[in-house]
């Protein structure tokens, strides 16, 4: 019998509610993290368990400790979950009892999760996104101190005759200081970069979803992984629209009768996968020529920055069909070619989602 707990879960304590099987009762027990044994008391419940809980950033060390008991753990999304309660009064008790009616009901709106090995992969994206911001702050500063000596680099920094010229500025005091501990700051920084990159790398060895979508002009080793591994199993979506709004590139809309208006885009979801996506953008309408002659249509029309944007959502579309198909970018422009052809012709093409992409 699978028993079911709801837990009103916060960073430094939760409430949960449980129904005891043995006497057909709902008890509730509340636990804080830094005084209560938390890993004990669950540790304790045997058979199949369900723990339910609303998304928080601040669960991630909950829910891996469940996972790692044997727990099943479902997140739900905390807006839902809060519209379907009856009740307006609101307190921790409430709250986890309605949880675990939720659960009980089979009424739980629940979340997709990411696998451990995503998580993970995630987080070192994460990780190297940081590094390289913080990479930039430092060349900033040593760009500035050049500068005030009457030196400028520009892009030759990054070089090794940039940085010689850098070392033989005639500087003193506080200056001279700063600029060897930002010259020793930034290559600390540059080892751990790379470090992450030999990391991803051998993640992405072996992989065929991240191998099928390296092969599109612009999609790197990160942008890949962050798209596999973000997107998770590609089946839950059933429309290329979904797949942007889940991104956030997809336009936001206000209209009402015939009046029809669209905004800027939604920013939902992840930020990194969008700042890659924009990057591999840039590189692909390089390549590719009906990203380009897309790119210069917008560019004219819309601005550079909305260009972007709009080859970035294209590029969304495109890796999730080779993904959702298992193909890769030879066979995606075959398809593409074919389906053109049958839609001019007029007759009913066989792949769906190719000509829009």
């Amino acid at each position: 019998m699978t028993v079911y707990y709801g837990v009103d879960f916060h960073a430094r304590s939760q409430t949960i509610s449980y129904l005891d099987t043995a006497d057909g009762e709902v008890h509730q027990r509340e636990l804080h993290h830094q005084k209560d044994d938390v890993r004990c008391f669950y540790q304790q419940l045997t058979g199949e368990v369900v723990v339910g809980l609303e998304a928080s950033g601040y669960s991630s060390w909950f829910e891996e400790m469940l996972e790692s008991l044997g727990h099943t753990v479902w997140v739900g999304d905390a807006t839902e979950i809060r519209r379907l309660a009856r009740r307006r009064q609101k307190n921790d008790k409430r709250d986890a009892e309605h949880i675990l009616e939720l659960l009980v009901k089979g009424e739980f709106p629940r979340l997709h999760r990411q696998t451990a090995e995503s998580r993970e992969v995630l987080r070192q994206l994460r990780y190297r996104q940081r590094l390289v911001k913080i990479s930039t702050m430092v060349k900033n500063n040593l760009h500035a101190i050049a500068l005030g000596a009457g030196l400028s680099l520009q892009s030759q920094l990054s070089t090794l005759k940039g940085r010689e010229r850098l070392e033989a500025l005639p500087l003193a005091g506080a200056l001279a200081h700063q600029r060897e501990a930002w010259l020793r700051l930034l290559e600390r920084v540059r080892e751990q970069v790379t470090s992450v990159e030999r990391w991803l790398k051998g993640q992405a060895d072996g992989d065929a979803c991240v191998v099928r979508l390296r092969t599109h002009p612009g999609v790197g080793l990160l942008t890949s992984l962050c798209l596999v591994h973000r997107l998770g199993d590609v089946s839950r979506f059933s429309t290329t629209r979904k797949v942007a709004a889940y991104a956030g590139l997809e336009p936001m809309e206000h209209s009402s009768a015939e009046t029809k208006r669209y905004g800027a885009i939604s920013k939902a979801g992840s930020r990194l996968l969008r700042f890659l996506l924009g990057e591999a953008a840039q590189v692909a309408v390089r390549t590719d020529d009906e990203l380009r002659a897309f790119y210069k249509r917008l560019l004219t029309r819309r601005g550079k920055a909305k260009a972007v944007v709009a080859v970035a959502r294209k590029l969304l579309v495109r890796c999730f069909i080779m993904l959702r198909d298992e193909i890769d970018y030879a066979e995606f422009r075959r398809r593409g070619v074919t389906a053109q052809g049958a839609a001019k012709s007029g007759l009913p093409a066989l792949t769906h989602g190719l000509v829009n992409a």
